[in-house]
């Protein structure tokens, strides 16, 4: 049997000083190369799952485990070094750092991580041109490439954000509503791009979003307020 990507098994996650669990997950599971789509209304859980899959934050009980090593079991700077490692973010705020250039911003996981700087030389003769041949794939302009992110707009910057946790071809790509900001058209060509390079680098994909219509895009859907107990009880009160 195919060892999960992603395997989170009978976790319970609280807030400090809350009283109830925000997540309660018997299993939630993503193969490799699977592409997965995440709904659920707010409060359902979503960035809290996302936070436990990157290592972010970890369970009070259960287990994660992310391309068979246990999150849970690392310290906090083993955890940092572990997701850098492993795993592309794309925020649904971008995080892009305003006064880098968009070069600069796609360049940051290799300058932390010599795991992916490796990756991305696989991709090019040097960690240049592999930056410049994402953002190429992405529709970035040569002209756009040493502006500051900050002149760029909404669409480009997204274009930013996903080269970023691309480049080096980590083995997970974790995608937080990064279309909420574009039109329908926008939508389906940006999805088109994340799932393609995806696809190519053999990465699992989780996104998530509150736009079902692009669930049929996706290998599976999960809906977190179906499968999180948390969600369930409140419900059923």
């Amino acid at each position: 049997m195919t060892q999960a990507a992603i395997a989170l098994r009978d976790i319970s996650f609280s807030w400090p000083g809350q009283a109830v669990p925000t997540l309660a997950l018997d299993l939630f599971e993503v193969l490799p190369h699977e592409q997965v789509f995440v709904s659920g209304p707010s409060g359902s859980g979503k960035s809290t799952l996302l936070g436990l899959i990157g290592g972010i934050n970890t369970p009070q009980a259960g287990q994660v485990a992310i391309l068979g090593q246990t999150l849970d079991t690392l310290a906090g700077s083993q955890r940092d070094r572990f997701r850098v490692d492993h795993i592309g973010f794309i925020f649904q705020q971008f995080n892009l750092i305003p006064y880098l250039s968009i070069l600069d911003n796609v360049l940051l996981p290799c300058r932390f991580s010599a795991y992916r700087r490796e990756r991305a030389l696989a991709q090019g003769k040097d960690l240049l041109a592999a930056a410049q041949s994402l953002l190429r794939t992405l529709d970035l302009a040569p002209s756009l490439w040493t502006r500051a992110v900050t002149q760029l707009s909404i669409g480009q910057q997204q274009r930013v954000a996903a080269a970023r946790a691309l480049i080096g071809r980590p083995e997970i790509v974790v995608a937080d509503e990064p279309t909420s900001a574009l039109d329908s058209d926008r939508q389906q060509a940006f999805l088109d791009l994340i799932q393609h390079e995806c696809q190519q680098a053999g990465a699992s994909l989780v996104f998530v979003s509150h736009d079902q219509r692009l669930a049929e895009r996706f290998h599976r859907r999960v809906a977190l307020d179906q499968i999180n107990r948390c969600a369930q009880n409140e419900e059923a009160a």
